[in-house]
């Protein structure tokens, strides 16, 4: 197998400026698996920033991913929400999947106006997360992006109050959901800043509510679109949008307009659909089937891998992911290889190769007959 020739940094760049590196750059967005190669429960994992920092570090060497990642889980953020109404955000851990909210702190409407956004420096948690992310820059690989997270302030309130709750307040009191959203903008921006001081190189910013699955693109242009364009250029560094499986494809112009650097992608979505309304505006981030890998052979998963680089790898700006922004629990390690060993084969630039009868086979058997159709 060619060896690489480019650092992944100098790959991920590339990549972003919308030229081809040397190889498609492969994030495998690994977060509570670093219990399982630690052996740990989730929740142990999680107490402690050296265990992520090991974890991390131990995952980028182990898989040959081009990133480190920072993610604790989603709920995090939340957790440290409420104390001006006494309801801090708690958390529900399970076995075997990310931990999530065990209840929403904002129960009625006049929470809202009495809550405000926490300090990320003296939540315990949250000092974990920064801890573990200079960590990571201090002990790991200097040529390796470490890639941060914060969720966007339009979909943070699911965590918030319950997503009925939000959806209700979205379309009966538009007035009182500016007032979480607004603090949710400042959080976020703190947040961000908070992750670039420690040491990220980019923030991943999760906003699946934006997703054409939840809102219709005309209600995302009045809320989330204009909350995004406000706060990406103060978050202190570099973005990219994540849509967390959720449809893109009629506002991925928006998206482009909000300075973000690329957005990650569903594996509803044709690829090569996507890399066309992206090229030269995002880099295309994504779509292996995160669910579906949990599963797959060396075949399968090369077949897959190759389809996402036919499709959306011709002239740079695509970075093969999964399609949620986190590698299931359930994942086995074989996988992860696989697809590594994958891109590292197939990836290489200039793709001037042609799916096989066999790839088309095993990817039409998978997915119900897959248009191909590669970049032009």
């Amino acid at each position: 197998m060619p060896e690489d020739t480019m650092t992944p940094i100098e790959r991920t760049l590339t990549t972003l400026g919308h030229q081809e590196p040397d190889r498609v750059p492969v994030f495998l967005l690994t977060s509570m698996v670093g219990s399982k190669e630690l052996n740990m429960t989730i929740e142990e994992y999680f107490s402690d920033a050296e265990n992520v920092i090991k974890g991390q570090l131990l995952m980028q060497e182990k898989y040959g991913s081009d990133n480190y990642y920072n993610l604790f889980f989603a709920a995090i953020e939340t957790e440290a929400w409420g104390k001006e109404i006494g309801r801090m955000g708690s958390v529900l851990y399970v076995e075997d999947g990310p931990p999530n909210n065990a209840a929403p702190f904002i129960r009625e409407p006049k929470d809202i106006k009495a809550i405000q956004p926490p300090d990320p420096k003296e939540h315990w948690h949250l000092q974990e997360v920064l801890k573990a992310t200079a960590g990571i820059k201090e002990s790991g690989r200097q040529d390796v992006p470490i890639v941060g997270v914060c969720i966007g302030p339009f979909s943070l309130p699911v965590m918030q109050m319950g997503f009925d709750n939000y959806m209700a307040l979205m379309y009966e009191d538009r007035d009182l959901a500016w007032v979480l959203w607004k603090k949710n903008m400042e959080w976020c921006v703190s947040w961000g800043k908070a992750q670039f001081e420690a040491g990220v190189t980019a923030i991943c910013f999760f906003d699946p509510v934006m997703s054409t699955t939840l809102v219709p693109r005309e209600l995302y242009l009045e809320t989330g679109n204009v909350m995004a364009k406000e706060i990406i250029p103060e978050m202190g560094g570099p973005t990219v949008s994540h849509l967390a499986a959720g449809r893109g494809i009629p506002i991925l112009n928006d998206i482009a307009e909000t300075g973000t650097l690329g957005i990650g992608v569903s594996v509803i979505e044709d690829l090569a659909e996507v890399k066309e309304i992206c090229r030269g505006k995002l880099t295309v981030i994504g779509n292996l089937n995160g669910i579906m890998m949990r599963k797959w052979t060396r075949e399968e998963a090369t077949a897959i891998v190759k389809e996402a680089i036919y499709k959306a790898g011709p002239g740079g700006g695509f970075i093969l992911s999964d399609n949620h922004g986190e590698i299931p629990f359930q994942t086995p390690p074989e996988c992860l290889h696989y697809i590594s060993d994958a891109v590292r084969e197939w990836g290489r630039y200039p793709i001037d190769w042609e799916l096989t009868e066999q790839d088309l086979a095993i990817i039409n058997a998978k997915y119900d007959g897959t248009k191909i159709k590669k970049a032009a």
